[in-house]
């Protein structure tokens, strides 16, 4: 008899070979381990490493399944802690380079991807350099506060600086069609952003006390992150708003607008070396070509499919750094 691992990963290759399915990064890490990470050069030939570290789509703690139940990766989170643990132990590393291209994610996520950064940036002396290479927003910029320095690409965008508790109310459509909502609940606020009924003004003002909490949080690391803005100006500028790369700069949200190569420069100028090699961790047996690439894996153990017509950006009733036009996709 056929394992059914096996078959399942059969399945998922004939779907991608007859473009059923489009490419997208998830692994099918329930047919075996991920594997280890490896080293790979993308950039020079000889120097000591900077090391890439990719900060790519929402920034979350949760490992993702695809809608077929098949496929699964690890967090962004735990990925990026992995790397980072893995860097720790080479002397030849001697500087990180994060790569980002984010809408932001949930606040937990992003505060603990930035506490990871600036623990790993302490404890090992060794700079941060965060190149924005087209979407760098809300929690995504949140977490690139770590960085020692920040390169917008020309074309990128940045900002969205706040909090946001996505939710709806449908009481009017229910009551349009005779359903009424009996949920009981053990206090007043126990149901409190339910979509069955719309909130209470006190609902809304106990909510907007914890998103003004959070939001604090986020200046306060703003504040740490850009010591050359006073508190006044990042009130000023953290309205939400986004901002093009020219406009960061000249509000002081970046320190220079350059390209992948102006970033590795900069990456080398803190770390004081002339010369390096950007180097990547990945998993699989294809090892990426160049800085722009990215290696596809079809081994049993991180078959990655194409689900991404098939699958929605689903956000848990929360609250978040995240760019609300994200939630429109």
């Amino acid at each position: 008899m056929i394992p059914r691992a096996v078959l399942a990963a059969a399945s998922a290759a004939a779907l991608l070979l007859t473009g059923c399915i489009l490419y997208s990064p998830i692994d099918l890490g329930s047919l075996g381990s991920p594997g280890p990470l490896k080293e790979s050069v993308v950039l020079g030939d000889h120097g000591p490493k900077i090391l890439l570290v990719e900060i790519d789509g929402v920034i979350s703690d949760e490992a993702e399944r695809s809608p077929l139940g098949i496929a699964r990766r690890q967090s962004l989170v735990a990925e990026t802690r992995s790397v980072l643990d893995l860097a720790a132990d080479d002397d030849q590393v001697v500087a990180l380079l994060l790569r980002i291209d984010s809408p932001g994610g949930s606040v937990s996520a992003s505060d603990t991807l930035y506490h990871e950064l600036l623990t790993w940036k302490t404890a090992h002396k060794r700079p941060v350099v965060a190149f924005f290479s087209g979407m760098s927003t809300s929690g995504a910029y949140y977490l690139s506060m770590a960085a020692d320095t920040l390169v917008a690409h020309p074309a990128s965008v940045t900002g969205s600086i706040g909090v946001i508790m996505p939710g709806l109310s449908i009481e009017g459509l229910m009551e349009k069609y005779g359903v009424a909502d009996q949920t009981l609940t053990s206090g007043p606020f126990k149901d409190t952003g339910s979509l069955f009924r719309d909130m209470r003004p006190d609902e809304k003002k106990q909510l907007l006390s914890v998103i003004d909490d959070l939001y604090g949080r986020f200046t306060d690391v703003v504040a740490a992150g850009r010591p050359a803005l006073d508190k006044a100006k990042i009130k000023t500028l953290a309205d939400g708003r986004i901002y093009s790369a020219p406009q960061a700069l000249s509000n002081g949200l970046v320190d220079q607008i350059g390209y992948f190569e102006d970033a590795v420069a900069q990456a080398q100028k803190r770390a004081g070396i002339s010369e390096s090699q950007v180097v990547v961790y990945t998993r699989g047996s294809q090892a990426p070509e160049n800085v722009y690439s990215q290696a596809p894996d079809l081994s049993l153990a991180s078959l990655q499919l194409a689900l991404a017509e098939l699958r929605r950006a689903q956000l848990r009733p929360g609250f978040y750094y995240l760019w609300p036009q994200f939630l429109a996709r």
